[in-house]
């Protein structure tokens, strides 16, 4: 009786919902619960005068701070700081609050208002826009321009697309002398070898304004740019670096052939390392055997962390352990601690280690990141003889823990937006909450729980994901929930697939949202495409197929784990592969094995040289989230090791099984 009143009516009432839904489905929406999706689509559409007339009709709603955040945001730009000062008053401590005061803060910022910004920032509680990190250090900079100079550079590196805040603190500290020419080019280079020629436009500018015409004659033609030879005037050779990056991207046998033949005899040291580096990169994307010869011709100390990462996939792919090891020491300090590059410096350690020492040293690398969390963890604790286990589950949630959860404010907006449709609404707010929570986030126990009362709604993505976010505790079950369990086992049974497998996959490709969209078509839990869809109905005697169905649970189970066997046979039970093939098609794939006479490579190997980061992370959760289930499933200790085995070219003369497949 004491929890019960000790709560405001508002979360008392949220309480019974709950407890409502626990028991049933949930409840219809109410009328305002239309006029705050009508509120939504009207912000989204830009319509200020409909979000004005609509607000006061949403007063009083679970969601009005999101009715007041769409009708002021939506006017921001004419809003008057009276008005704003209201808002953050009247929702103090929300999510809005705090989203509103960063969009009111870059504002500011745009405008030079240093004092009206000066006032705000020490409010602005999420500290995680850039932009505006890179405003405050403009208006620090005119007092120490030498002491933020670095951390601005930091901050530009890392943009990814074009910001006034980080641009004008950039040609701030350049024209303070603080920022040299180099540190502008690099930035250029950056943006060029990410495809970003835009961010590669604005950053020349700061050194010449008319700088922009040079960086649009090389995006469009770098070949041509090139062979001019002295185009770009006094800085000529720092455009050549451009082009050649932009001319790697597309042929990087001829970015190489013009460097061998004129470039790489006019460019300083470290711009013929970038170019070189460039185009080991590009080749290394086209698992191209030259890749690693490109490579060679660049100093590691002049090569970026990802350059330098697709040098250690090149070395990989042709058992070049001495060059993985040197490339893995040669990152900085935070990409040499990630999974991935510990595990592969161990191996190369391995591989060359001729004292039991310096096994041991390798031994030790494996130990600090083996695990159940992910992919080279997992082969880590295989690589030292151990199996993956389900960790045994933490303490039991008490009634009061769970009873915080339920009447964080924050958590239950983010539960009732995600109720009536607001999905990405409600896991913004969710993950702010998760997040934020007195400023230092939510502890492993608050997780737990915030995680469980997830569950219990079958938000299973918000489940999953603040479960992942527990540093000294590890629920297995919640981390790896199995939504749907007799129809996926009985499905998977029927055809023969590996019902962790499935689990897996669709752990990685919707977390469970039944009525999950993409933005590109895939739909529902197995995030089917439509014309893979009809493909597959046909396929497995689904003769009255309709599309709408797609979104129907035990429909688009049948859909997708039918696809997912015909993409595993044919891929001769490759896990690997047909994971890959269901992210990027199966075209793909195929190729990215390799011609006749190409090399069979371990299937970790061959998942790190991937070509597109997507499906290479997609891959690997994939596998590691099976064997992760298979353990929940059979209850024994399992090896990712085990499923991945060999992958190389088909042998001369083998059938495509389905020539067909979508």
């Amino acid at each position: 009786m004491r929890l019960f009143s000790i709560l405001t009516p508002f979360a008392l009432s949220w309480l019974l919902l709950l407890g409502a839904a626990e028991a049933g489905p949930l409840p219809a929406k109410t009328v305002k619960d239309e006029v705050l999706l009508d509120m939504s689509l009207a912000f989204k559409q830009g319509d200020r005068k409909r979000l004005s007339a609509l607000l006061p009709q949403a007063r009083g709603h679970t969601l009005e701070p999101w009715a007041a955040f769409w009708e002021l945001r939506a006017r921001l730009d004419s809003a008057t700081s009276t008005e704003v000062q209201a808002f953050f008053s009247r929702y103090a401590n929300t999510y809005q609050e705090d989203r509103l005061r960063a969009d009111w803060l870059l504002l500011l910022g745009q405008r030079r208002d240093w004092a009206g910004f000066a006032a705000d920032l020490p409010s602005y509680r999420m500290n995680d826009d850039s932009e505006l990190r890179c405003y405050a250090l403009s208006r620090d900079t005119q007092a120490d321009a030498a002491g933020l100079a670095g951390e601005v550079r930091r901050l530009w590196y890392k943009q990814k697309e074009p910001d006034e805040g980080c641009s004008f603190a950039a040609a701030q500290l350049h024209a303070a002398k603080q920022l040299s020419d180099a540190d502008i080019w690099r930035k250029a280079r950056l943006a060029m070898e990410n495809n970003r020629p835009r961010l590669a436009r604005q950053a020349t500018e700061i050194i010449s304004a008319q700088a922009g015409k040079s960086v649009d004659d090389i995006s469009s033609s770098p070949a041509r740019f090139l062979l001019k030879k002295n185009a770009g005037g006094s800085h000529h050779k720092e455009w050549a670096v451009l082009a050649l990056i932009r001319l790697a991207d597309n042929d990087p046998e001829q970015a190489a052939g013009l460097m061998e033949q004129y470039w790489g005899s006019h460019l300083t040291e470290e711009q013929q390392a970038w170019a070189w580096a460039a185009i080991g990169k590009q080749a290394a994307q086209k698992l191209s055997a030259s890749a690693s010869a490109h490579f060679a011709r660049a100093l590691n100390s002049h090569l970026t962390d990802e350059q330098l990462g697709w040098k250690v996939r090149a070395a990989l792919r042709s058992a070049r352990w001495p060059e993985v090891l040197a490339a893995t020491l040669a990152m900085s300090p935070p990409a040499r601690e990630e999974s991935t590059w510990v595990y592969w410096r161990a191996r190369a350690e391995l591989q060359l280690a001729k004292t039991e020492a310096q096994r041991d040293e390798a031994k030790r690398l494996l130990e600090g990141i083996a695990g159940v969390r992910g992919f080279y963890e997992q082969l880590a604790l295989a690589d030292l003889g151990q199996s993956v286990s389900m960790p045994a589950r933490p303490p039991a949630l008490s009634t009061e823990e769970k009873a915080a959860a339920r009447q964080h404010p924050g958590l239950q907006r983010a539960l009732y937006a995600i109720q009536i449709g607001l999905r990405s609404d409600g896991v913004r707010e969710w993950n702010y909450s998760v997040n934020l929570h007195q400023r230092g986030g939510m502890s492993d126990r608050e997780l737990l729980a915030a995680a469980d009362l997830a569950c219990e709604r079958e938000v299973w993505d918000r489940c999953i994901n603040t479960s992942e976010r527990t540093r000294g505790v590890f629920d297995f079950e919640q981390r790896y929930p199995m939504p749907h369990r007799e129809a996926v086992l009985t499905r998977a049974k029927q055809i023969g697939l590996d019902p962790a497998y499935v689990y897996g996959l669709i752990r990685q490709e919707s977390r469970f949202i039944m009525d999950a969209q993409s933005s590109v078509g895939a739909a529902g839990l197995m995030q089917v495409m439509p014309p893979t869809a009809r493909w597959t109905a046909k396929k497995i005697g689904l003769t009255d197929f309709k599309p709408h169905q797609i979104t129907e649970r035990d429909t688009n189970i049948a859909i997708g784990t039918g696809y997912l066997k015909l993409v595993l046979d044919n891929f001769g039970g490759s896990m690997a592969l047909a994971a890959a093939a269901y992210n990027a098609g199966p075209s793909r794939p195929r190729s990215w094995r390799g011609q006749t006479g190409a090399p069979t490579l371990e299937a970790a190997i061959w998942a790190e040289n991937i070509p597109f980061a997507e499906t290479r992370d997609y891959v690997k959760k994939v596998l590691a989230n099976t064997t992760n289930y298979a353990a929940v499933i059979t209850g024994q200790p399992q090896s990712l090791k085990t499923r991945l085995g060999n992958i190389g070219p088909l042998g001369p003369g083998a059938p495509d099984l389905s020539p067909d497949l979508p």
